[in-house]
């Protein structure tokens, strides 16, 4: 073994030596229907309006590290309770690493029904934390007996659920997040990257549950590029995780454009509208093709498996037709020969179904 390697090997902790690197394929030359994006451009004139705004930043300046209009915009477009605080981040896997820094410890358990969001167990185990999978039911809900039985043997201090789930698309029961949020004796926090298309959420029921705190992001609404997430819950909590939070994480463009952004929240709802609907017309089309089934989704995607061939060969073939999805195949158990498609446009939507092998 080299020096180099010796090291590695010496100095950078197992649990890291045995993860492997978040992958993004490179998209250049497709159609990108793999990472759950909002596929509008802003208008012309609202560009325009945006640019002249960013003329205003002082770039020699740090950011305003607890800027409080922003926090407003926030709480006004997402009914934030009165009386409830935030933490930003940069974007929501910033929240998730700073929520399991706070937690960590000896024999720690960090618990996640599976499969879900993959960086909840890929920052427990960078972390040093112990991460129980809790496998779904069949049909992808809430197995309720079978999270009750591991939170009660694990008692974690925290349990992660995405409503609705990625890469799955389903939304919870919401009977079952009320069991589990009364069973857990640690925090429970909701994932609702996706709640612009599910028209569901808890963030109303953040006064009525101690152990609850929200997480949401604005990457899927249509500002990816900013990378923004926030959490929402009591002060207690929050001002306790603020204290993991790294000075001026959210950059003075971020900040800028994501007020400016909310001024003119019209336009997104308007995308957001058009992609539930298109949605709905893409898992129709799907449902009609031989060889594919989808499942319902809440979210801005569609999973579908591919019945007759492996899932390998239609992501090969779409890549060909050069659309670009997300094969899932590789995770196993019920993901085998799963691929998952974003929604797009009315146009890109037409080229992936397509591009569809038949």
């Amino acid at each position: 073994m080299g020096t180099t390697d010796a090291l590695v090997t010496r100095l950078i902790r197992p649990e890291i030596r045995a993860l492997s690197a978040y992958h993004v394929a490179d998209a250049a030359g497709y159609v990108k229907l793999d990472a759950m994006e909002n596929p509008y451009v802003w208008p012309e004139d609202m560009r325009l309006d945006w640019l002249a705004r960013l003329q205003t930043v002082a770039m020699n300046r740090y950011p305003d590290p607890a800027p409080a209009r922003l926090k407003a915009l926030l709480r006004e477009a997402d009914g934030i309770p009165d009386g409830m605080a935030l933490l930003l981040g940069n974007g929501s896997d910033e929240i998730i690493q700073m929520l399991l820094m706070a937690v960590a410890g000896p024999e720690v358990s960090v618990l996640a029904p599976e499969p879900t969001f993959v960086m909840y167990r890929q920052i427990a185990r960078s972390l040093g934390l112990n991460f129980i999978g809790v496998p779904l039911a069949a049909d992808f809900s809430l197995d309720l007996a079978a999270m009750t039985a591991a939170i009660s043997e694990h008692k974690p201090a925290l349990v992660f659920l995405a409503y609705p789930n990625n890469p799955t698309g389903n939304l919870f029961e919401r009977q079952a997040v009320e069991a589990i949020l009364a069973a857990t004796p640690g925090l429970v926090v909701l994932d609702e990257a996706y709640a612009p298309f599910a028209e569901a959420t808890f963030m109303r029921d953040l006064p009525n549950y101690p152990n609850l705190l929200v997480m949401r992001t604005l990457s899927k609404l249509g500002l990816a590029g900013l990378r923004l997430g926030y959490l929402a819950g009591t002060p207690a909590w929050i001002d306790e995780l603020d204290k993991v939070r790294l000075p001026y994480n959210i950059n003075v463009l971020t900040q800028v454009t994501v007020e400016f952004a909310l001024e003119h929240h019209t336009v997104f709802d308007m995308q957001t509208e058009n992609l539930r609907r298109d949605r709905e017309k893409l898992f129709q089309a799907l449902q009609a093709l031989p060889g594919f089934t989808p499942l319902p989704s809440r979210a801005n995607f569609i999973l579908f498996r591919c019945d007759d061939r492996p899932a390998a060969e239609i992501f090969d073939a779409l890549k060909r037709g050069g659309i670009l999805i997300k094969n899932l195949s590789g995770a196993g158990g019920p993901l085998t020969d799963c691929l998952r498609v974003t929604v797009g446009t009315p146009d890109e939507n037409r080229r992936f179904l397509a591009a569809l092998p038949a």
